[in-house]
């Protein structure tokens, strides 16, 4: 309750939570054990930790509909003893999972406050959803979105919810790490989810120069971050910026193309950073604000993160309100795109 009430105070009106869709399908009334899926990282805990997915939920969204709140859903199908997420390697089994805690939703009385549901972060990743990357024949298409495989994955599983569910937006969040994705028909979505980061521009060249990799148990990237990042980005501040708005602005003239208005959960300066010695937020606050304006000004935008750190955990970014404040306002001043045309709509 005390989080929410921060977030207010900092101008904030919708969260992007994990209901755990996967369990809750399983057994809506069961503990769970959840696997540590990093050690490294302030996102969640670093090691083993029990959940009781939808009562949690359902008093999380009481709170968000008692305080305006509303609520993104996503997951990231975290791995639990029974490992629940090995099951999921179709549309109609990732859908099944998505109809469960809807249909839940739905009987408690909360489904205006869900703000759209994204199937699977950063579909297809293999750290989200082993599951799919197995069934492919060709390993080079693992963690693109771009193949027909993905593609036809995503629409069909949509089309399934759809038909449950037509006064709800779907999709699927997206990380920009592809910069010859035009052209792509991403129009079964009801928005585009695109998560826009700095690092990802011209082929992840900030984050190969400053020689980190996504290693969740292992210091050593997090070590060339405190050592290199904020001198390389100081080093040509100017073509590091942009960079960012270029992605911004693909994406914007995607959004335009497609009909599609565009959310962004996840972006602006890196992926990974966290409190720490010789980790200063300051390099990361200034593209936040870069990114912020850059991707308000395009009127492309249906709502947008403030930056991958807007959360209580990274104390360092949290505690200035009043960036939080300025940020906000400039994203609640923005002009907005059509709402998205949901099945109930057409």
């Amino acid at each position: 309750d005390s989080c929410l009430e921060e977030l207010v105070e900092r101008g904030y009106d919708a969260v992007r939570i994990d209901p755990y869709p996967h369990l809750v399908h399983q057994n809506s009334s069961r503990e769970w054990l959840l696997e540590p899926v990093w050690d490294q990282q302030a996102w969640g805990e670093p090691g083993p930790v029990r959940v009781a997915p939808w009562l949690a939920l359902e008093q999380f969204l009481e709170l968000c509909s008692r305080k305006n709140i509303k609520v993104a859903l996503s997951t990231w199908f975290r791995k639990d003893r029974d490992d629940c997420r090995s099951l999921i390697s179709t549309p109609k089994t990732i859908a099944q999972c998505w109809l469960t805690t809807l249909k839940l939703i739905e009987n408690a009385g909360y489904l205006e406050t869900i703000l759209y549901v994204d199937l699977c972060n950063e579909f297809p990743g293999p750290a989200w959803i082993p599951a799919f990357q197995h069934s492919l024949g060709d390993q080079s298409e693992q963690g693109d979105w771009r193949t027909k495989n993905a593609l036809d994955f995503m629409s069909n599983s949509i089309e399934i919810l759809r038909l449950h569910f037509p006064e709800l937006a779907f999709c699927y969040s997206l990380a920009q790490h592809h910069d010859d994705s035009d052209g792509v028909d991403l129009s079964f979505m009801d928005l585009l989810e695109p998560h826009i980061w700095m690092s990802s521009a011209n082929n992840r060249e900030f984050y190969r120069r400053v020689g980190y990799s996504f290693a969740p148990f292992s210091p050593d990237g997090y070590c060339n971050v405190a050592l290199k990042a904020e001198s390389i980005y100081r080093g040509d501040e100017d073509y590091w910026c942009t960079r960012q708005r270029e992605l911004i602005h693909k994406w914007a003239k995607r959004s335009e193309t497609l009909d599609r208005p565009l959310c962004t959960t996840e972006g602006w300066a890196i992926v990974d950073y966290k409190d720490g010695p010789m980790l200063d937020w300051g390099w990361i606050k200034e593209l936040t604000v870069s990114g912020v304006q850059t991707a308000a000004s395009t009127g492309r935008w249906l709502a947008m993160c403030t930056s991958n750190f807007c959360g209580p955990q990274f104390v360092g970014m949290w505690r200035d309100v009043e960036l939080h404040q300025r940020l906000t306002k400039t994203i609640h001043t923005a002009n907005l795109p059509p709402a998205p045309i949901t099945s109930a709509d057409s």
